[in-house]
This record gives structure tokens, C-alpha cells and sequence, in this order.
């Protein structure tokens, strides 16, 4: 769950673009977004690649050598996000939606151009289940950050159609900066929470605002699935109070594709009451792949080795399987070229989720199966099951 493959496709989007974006803002007036230009210039060129010349993390090569067989495939688009030309917590603009879809084009058009037998887009279940039947690739879009989606409500209900439309399997309402839509939790690596939280203040009680209500009560309308993943716990909480109302049944799933359980004091991560919100609603908490949120509150110093970022993974899902009583509601989130750095040692792109899932199969042997694919797959396919 939760890989930025776009990232090597859409050309406008890389991190080196950032040193250009910076010379935007150098008129700004402001001390203070300055400097909030430079966290931003920071994040997009140095949190991406492993090294200056190691390159992007989730390509065709490492997803096949790595023998992955079905990518959430997410569409982000960093300076639509960031966008310097507007003051922080400007509401979205209508234009970043067409540019989301081009980028969904773009990605169409790369896969398609590939053989159909290594890796195809997948845009519902019959697509899905053949695609796995022949032995390639599935790629499913969806889309981090509901800021792409518009600013006004009819214009976020026609948007959220088209996405629906299109196969997006999720949407992750909140993202890394607060955009008038639902407060988002600091998830920046080089930041800690107290720094954020001072550098990109959101008003206590801001929670999903009247524009994130009418992002999900579109995604629950259209059948996509809403991803609570950098949600700030008031917006986490908020969220699953405004679902209760829409489906008091609790059919329509929840995720976190790309979080763990919260040892520490980060409010990213998600706590018992969170995981079992998920749980009631049969949805799966991907476990990310970066050691700034896994490490925090079960070691002080990040992994080298594989065997080292084994026992901080296995004690995430084994918390989660705690609370929840079993292993249905955990998968493999990634996130990787997703402004992670550092991953987690020994897991630095596609080519190791091979390895990771080896030693998935020789802890949890039986339950393996549902962690490495079954879960995931269990809420893709309620979602496009009308």
C-alpha cells in the first residue's frame, strides 16, 4: 500500500524542482514564510532519494525484482500543496484538480506503454483479479492530499466522481500541510512535532473543516475509500463521527495506509482507540516505512540492518494485532518516494519487499498471507464491489 510511483513519471513534480520553486519567494515580505519556504525547499529536494545519486525507490525493474504484485500507486503533487505563492493555510485552488488528472493520465500512459504482462493498471475487480491471475503487476491509482480536490462543495462532489471514475481506490484526506480541509498531524522527519507545530500553527478545534465534510461525504457517496493517514486525532476523531452518521451500519471501511501504533508521543501514529475505530469498520493500518514515525517510542537510534528494522516492524503489527485480536487489520504501507528518508534499514526500495515478506512468512506463517495481501485486498475489493 502507499507507493509515489508518479513521482518518476510526472515531470513538474521532482524534488529538484524545489531550488527553483525557491527562487519564487524571495520577494516575500515575511520573515516567517521565508523560512517556512525553506523547511518546504528542504523536504522536497533532500527526503525523497536514498542518496544524490541513488534515484527513485519505486520503478517497474524494483517492483518486479521485488516481487510485488498489486501498487497503490499514489498521485501527489508537492508544490500544489506547498505552493509558495499564497500565504500557509490558503484554501485549494480549482486548478490543482487538472493538473492531478493529467498526472493520472500521465501515469495511464507509461504503464500502457510497458508490456501488459509485467504491470497494468487496474480500475476494478474483474481488471484486478485477471491481472493477478495472469502473473502482473496491478497498479492502482489513488491520491494523497484532498487539497487536489477544489475548494467549493460541488466542485470536490464532481471531482471526487471523476476520481471514482477512474479507479482511484483512496483518497488520504489530510497530507503534511494544513490547507482548510482537515488538520493534519507533523510528519516532516527533520522536524520534531514541537518545531512543526510552531512553524505551521492550525487552530485547536479545527479538526475536518465544512470542506473536509464534504470530501467524505463524496468519497462515501462514490465508493472511495477514506484514508485517515496524517490526520491530526481531532480530524481522525471527527471523521469517524461523521461516517457513524452516513453509515450508521459501519460497512464503508477506514484506512491507514501508511501509519503504525503509537509507542511514543507522535500524533501520527495511531493509539488503541484509533485502531479500533479502524477495526470496526474492517479496515487495515499499512505500516509504514520510515524510521522517524516506527522508531519513535521503541528506539532512540535509526536501523542499519534488516534484522534491526524487523523487530521495531514486528512489534508495530504485533501491537496493532493486540488491540484488534488478530492479524486482519495490518498490511504493508511503504510509502517510499514519499519524503521518508531515512527508510528503515535494509528496506530502501521496491527490490526488499521480498525480503520483507520472507520474514513475515517465517514469523506469523499462517496469518502471513492476510498482512502481505489479503487484507489490503479485502477493502480494495468491498470498495469496487458496485
Amino acid at each position: 500500500m502507499h507507493a509515489h510511483y508518479p513521482m518518476h513519471v510526472v515531470g513538474d513534480v521532482t524534488p529538484a524542482d524545489a531550488v527553483e520553486r525557491m527562487r519564487q519567494v524571495r520577494g516575500r515580505r515575511s520573515l516567517g514564510d521565508k523560512f517556512r519556504a525553506l523547511v518546504l525547499g528542504i523536504a522536497s529536494r533532500l527526503l525523497s532519494h536514498r542518496d544524490w545519486w541513488s534515484g527513485y525507490r519505486v520503478t517497474v525493474p524494483f517492483i518486479r525484482e521485488g516481487a510485488v504484485g498489486v501498487v497503490f500507486s499514489v498521485l501527489y503533487r508537492p508544490f500544489e500543496e506547498m505552493d509558495l505563492g499564497k500565504s500557509y493555510g490558503s484554501p485549494p485552488e480549482s486548478g490543482y484538480f487538472v493538473k492531478l488528472v493529467q498526472d493520472l493520465d500521465d501515469v495511464q500512459a507509461d504503464v500502457e506503454a510497458q508490456d501488459d504482462a509485467v504491470i497494468r493498471v487496474v480500475t476494478n475487480r474483474d481488471e484486478l483479479d485477471r491481472c493477478i491471475a495472469d502473473g502482473a503487476t496491478a497498479l492502482v491509482h489513488c491520491v494523497e492530499g484532498a487539497f487536489h480536490l477544489g475548494d467549493e462543495e460541488a466542485e470536490i462532489e464532481g471531482n471526487v466522481k471523476t476520481l471514482a471514475e477512474r479507479g482511484v481506490a483512496y483518497i488520504t484526506v489530510a497530507h503534511l500541510f494544513f490547507r482548510q480541509v482537515a488538520t493534519n498531524a507533523p510528519a516532516i522527519p527533520f522536524l520534531p512535532d514541537w518545531l512543526y507545530n510552531r512553524l505551521f500553527p492550525q487552530k485547536p478545534g479545527e479538526g475536518l473543516t465544512a470542506r473536509g465534510e464534504a470530501v467524505v461525504r463524496a468519497m462515501v457517496r462514490h465508493r472511495v475509500t477514506v484514508d485517515i493517514s496524517h490526520m491530526r486525532p481531532d480530524a481522525v476523531a471527527e471523521t469517524f463521527r461523521l461516517l457513524d452518521e452516513l453509515d450508521p451500519g459501519a460497512t464503508v471501511p477506514v484506512i491507514s495506509s501508511h501509519a503504525g501504533y503509537r509507542f511514543g508521543k507522535q500524533e501520527y501514529m495511531h493509539d488503541d482507540d484509533t485502531v479500533r475505530q479502524i477495526q470496526r469498520r474492517d479496515g487495515v493500518i499499512g505500516v509504514i516505512m520510515a524510521q522517524h514515525q516506527l522508531n519513535d517510542g521503541v528506539r532512540n537510534k535509526d536501523t542499519k540492518q534488516l534484522p534491526e528494522s524487523l523487530e521495531v516492524i514486528f512489534r508495530h503489527i504485533d501491537a496493532i494485532a493486540r488491540v484488534t485480536g488478530d492479524h486482519r487489520h495490518v498490511a504493508i504501507g511503504s510509502d517510499f518516494d514519499g519524503f521518508i528518508k531515512p527508510t528503515m534499514g535494509g528496506l530502501e526500495d521496491m527490490r526488499a519487499m521480498k525480503d520483507l515478506e520472507r520474514e513475515l512468512r517465517a514469523r506469523y506463517q499462517g496469518d502471513a498471507d492476510l498482512i502481505l495481501s489479503a487484507n489490503a485486498l479485502r477493502v480494495l475489493r468491498k470498495a469496487w464491489s458496485v
